[in-house]
């Protein structure tokens, strides 16, 4: 020490995340699942900053045909897995891609469109194109031996498209997606990834890239949204729960935002919401939603 000066002592920083696996029916291996969550979320206090934190905590979802978000995802009517994903930063920052073919890492696209271009959603062949040409991996098979048999068993009806959902409605019920929150007590990113739901027209969207129904951020914290995702989009769950932190605690307002959305909407879903000081909350009106804190 020169004049009695202290030693410099750097600490790092802590990052506060929450993680979920999705709402819907329960799932087969919910221990294994749970682990996975544990790890990732885990793996995400690790990073720098709460934007590179909420990426690395979907990434192994992504990857883990136990979630429905990437390898293993949902297969549409004519036989692809399409995937999605949105994020948003505190201070405005968003991206969403969607509707893209044989991308694992959809977020990290939707990270890529908030960082380097002037938009917000890139959608289909466009995206995909778009995700190669910045170093994200596309080309990749996303189908299981597992989703391939169940695609092949299933006889979808010959009429149209409310005949299709008709029986879309009666024959699969989950609506999983992984979603993770993120700050490091200055600035929040929130982000949700998704390959939708089983034998959905081609091409189908739902809520996941869309700001304010599957993800939001803003200087009151962040939120991430999974269920029915056309019910989600119409009511914006994940903007309302962010909403409701200037009157509750994200406990408090991730109950009143199902809640509300359920009243308005009679759909099933479920929401986490983390504020600035690493306070979170997760609710739920399906039979099962999964998460991890760190």
């Amino acid at each position: 020490m020169v004049g009695g000066d202290m030693p410099f002592v750097c600490q790092r920083v802590r990052m506060h995340v929450i993680v979920h696996g999705g709402a819907g029916s329960p799932p087969e291996s919910p221990a294994t699942r749970q682990k996975t969550l544990t790890d990732a979320a885990e793996q995400a206090t690790e990073a720098a900053r709460p934007m590179g934190a909420v990426l690395a905590a979907l990434r192994p979802l992504e990857s883990d045909p136990a979630f429905n978000a990437g390898v293993g995802g949902a297969i549409q009517s004519d036989g692809e897995v399409r995937t999605d994903a949105g994020l948003m930063t505190d201070d405005g920052g968003v991206g969403a891609a969607c509707a893209m073919s044989g991308v694992v890492h959809a977020a990290d696209v939707a990270h890529t469109v908030a960082t380097e271009t002037p938009h917000v959603l890139l959608a289909g062949d466009e995206a995909v194109e778009f995700a190669a040409g910045t170093g994200v991996e596309t080309g990749r098979d996303l189908t299981t031996a597992e989703t391939r048999q169940r695609y092949e068993r299933a006889d979808p009806p010959d009429g149209g498209p409310a005949d299709h959902l008709d029986w879309v409605r009666e024959h699969f019920s989950g609506t999983d997606t992984v979603g993770a929150v993120a700050t490091d007590g200055d600035r929040l990113a929130a982000a949700t990834s998704t390959a939708g739901r089983w034998f959905a027209l081609a091409g189908r969207v739902g809520d996941v890239p869309q700001v304010g129904a599957g993800f939001y951020a803003d200087g009151r914290g962040g939120a991430s949204a999974t269920g029915e995702g056309e019910a989600i989009a119409r009511f914006g769950v994940a903007r309302r729960a962010v909403e409701l932190l200037d009157t509750y605690g994200p406990k408090q307002a991730a109950e009143e935002a199902i809640a509300e959305f359920e009243d308005a909407t009679g759909g099933r879903a479920g929401v986490i919401v983390l504020d600035h000081a690493g306070h979170t909350g997760a609710e739920r009106n399906t039979a099962a939603m999964q998460t991890a804190t760190k």
